[in-house]
């Protein structure tokens, strides 16, 4: 669907054209050599599923709810509001893992290595990220929604700009706990980050130039909810 909304958008011209309801059709049916229904990334599940809102965590009570966030927020309008979440690999290895920044107007991927799933990594890395961004930071990142993960627990701490001590660099909000569509962008992000890491991968062995290559894939990733523009087109426009 990617490919077929991307040639039309692009108008490009083909001696074939086809819908992506008859390549899902010739996939189901194995006419393309080598290409299966074991290939697509996502099989649907047409039942809906039934959520069940539960309370904020006790052992988390100074953090800000997401109950507490702007309604404004959740409409996707304006640009530097994201969520947050780590990315396992295989466990009792390195211990390795990726700290996941997407973007909830534009899908906007960031993926960054840490050593491990603590809050002192996932604080140098989103410190790295104020130095380079520096004054548009607060611009740039309003707001971070994440689960209640021990590793994001300690809000004043991921808040407090590395910059300047006395100043907030961002509002974090926490969804509820098992409640992981309240981030369902990340969630979907991380779907395609399986795609090149699949379960029981030691993330420690991959090189920063791997992960860039899957940052830069997603965030030039056709979608259709944009019109078939990727995240970084819709960044452009933001």
């Amino acid at each position: 669907d990617a490919v077929i909304g991307e040639i039309r958008i692009k108008g490009l011209d083909f001696e074939t054209s086809i819908c992506t309801k008859t390549l899902y059709n010739y996939i189901d049916k194995g006419i393309f050599a080598n290409i299966s229904n074991k290939d697509l990334p996502v099989k649907r599940n047409k039942k809906k599923r039934k959520y069940q809102r539960v309370r904020i965590a006790k052992k988390n009570l100074k953090g800000t709810s997401i109950e507490e966030r702007p309604p404004r927020i959740g409409k996707r309008e304006e640009y530097g509001h994201w969520e947050m979440d780590c990315f396992v690999g295989k466990r009792g290895e390195s211990g390795a893992t990726l700290l996941v920044l997407t973007e909830r107007s534009t899908r906007q991927e960031i993926i960054r290595k840490m050593p491990n799933k603590t809050q002192a990594s996932v604080k140098k890395e989103l410190d790295k990220l104020e130095r380079k961004y520096g004054k548009n930071f607060s611009k740039c990142f309003k707001t971070i929604t994440v689960d209640n993960g021990p590793e994001f627990l300690n809000s004043i701490e991921l808040e407090t700009s590395v910059l300047d001590r006395k100043k907030k660099r961002f509002k974090l909000y926490y969804s509820h706990p098992y409640s992981s569509w309240e981030r369902g962008s990340n969630e979907n992000a991380n779907r395609l980050i399986r795609r090149f890491i699949p379960k029981g991968t030691d993330i420690g062995k991959l090189t920063d130039g791997d992960i860039q290559m899957i940052e830069h894939w997603i965030n030039n990733y056709p979608r259709r909810i944009f019109g078939y523009r990727s995240a970084n087109e819709m960044v452009m426009v933001a």
